[in-house]
């Protein structure tokens, strides 16, 4: 019998998976501090993971642990040096999310474009239309939108974004141009350039150290005045010091920020009380229907690893 554990409660649908079957048993482990981690996971033959941190020290201890399960599709809270040298296999569920994530960028879009932070303030005040000829508001309508990074999300969002006849480039040095264009992009390969053209920017690539800082103050004071950018990606991605400053300063329109550099992001932080920013918990996933498939995923996964049928694509290869 394979013991998983569940590091964070998900959906009870993916647990279910478990019960349902007489070859695993499995834990539901709430206190994720690297104390208790390293005194629990060491009797389990695998896990899933949600947005806790699995660091080299508690991994060192996890000498049975074979199979790592990621909640999502990101994997910036592994150490991906160890689980490569101790042959540690590292799951995703890469078709789990992307219409969700890219539905909640559409949201980010419509909200800031249609000014409705301060229509819902002036309504609620009792304002009503008073100052309305005062707040800008845009279309999506024919506007140029740049998609940086084309994985499954940034094919998702361009399907949605052609319906408003947007022009779309993408930006990405490991996709081809064939298959950009068969969906309706333009590849560019000058990053700067397409920030400096771009009415709408949606990021969707990982945190590496290529990617790490990749939106700063330099590309940001060389975009339109009228732009808005939208982080659903990882937090890192943009410098949200230079991002809050060029709001500020009004270099760029606005902003919408799913994820921070660190989360839970620290009350100190100057987005927070930035009012041309729109912002939500790293919770573009976090829909019902999206619960459910992450959930049954995850567990579906480590079943597969272990009865040696597992879809490949679900492999990050270290």
């Amino acid at each position: 019998m394979y013991k998983i554990a569940i590091i964070e409660s998900i959906h009870e649908d993916g647990i279910q998976l478990l019960k349902d079957n007489p070859n695993y048993d499995y834990e539901i482990i709430h206190d994720v501090s690297e104390k208790n981690l390293i005194k629990k996971l060491p009797n389990f033959d695998g896990c899933s993971l949600r947005i806790s941190h699995l660091t080299a020290n508690i991994l060192s201890h996890c000498k049975k642990l074979k199979v790592i399960s990621r909640h999502g599709v990101g994997y910036n809270n592994v150490d991906l040096d160890y689980l490569k040298k101790n042959n540690i296999a590292l799951l995703i569920t890469n078709n789990a999310n992307h219409i969700t994530v890219a539905e909640h960028v559409l949201y980010m879009m419509l909200f800031i474009s249609k000014g409705m932070l301060s229509h819902d303030i002036s309504v609620r005040d009792g304002l009503f239309n008073k100052g309305i000829a005062k707040i800008e508001t845009f279309e999506l309508l024919n506007k140029d939108l740049l998609i940086v990074g084309f994985g499954r999300i940034g094919r998702a969002l361009i399907k949605i974004c052609k319906s408003f006849n947007m022009k779309v480039n993408v930006y990405d040095p490991y996709v081809d141009n064939e298959t950009i264009f068969n969906l309706g992009g333009k590849k560019i390969n000058d990053l700067d350039l397409g920030l400096k053209n771009a009415d709408y920017i949606s990021l969707h690539v990982p945190l590496t150290d290529e990617t790490k800082n990749m939106i700063n103050k330099n590309n940001l004071s060389n975009m339109k005045k009228s732009s808005i950018i939208i982080n659903t990606a990882r937090g890192g991605v943009i410098n949200e010091t230079d991002l809050n400053d060029a709001l500020n300063e009004k270099k760029i329109f606005g902003a919408g920020i799913d994820v921070f550099e660190t989360e839970p992001v620290k009350i100190s932080n100057p987005l927070l009380k930035n009012n041309r920013v729109i912002l939500s918990p790293h919770s573009a996933t976090w829909t019902n229907e999206c619960k459910i498939r992450m959930a049954k995923l995850t567990i579906q996964n480590i079943i597969d690893f272990f009865e040696k049928k597992l879809d490949k694509s679900m492999i990050i290869n270290l």
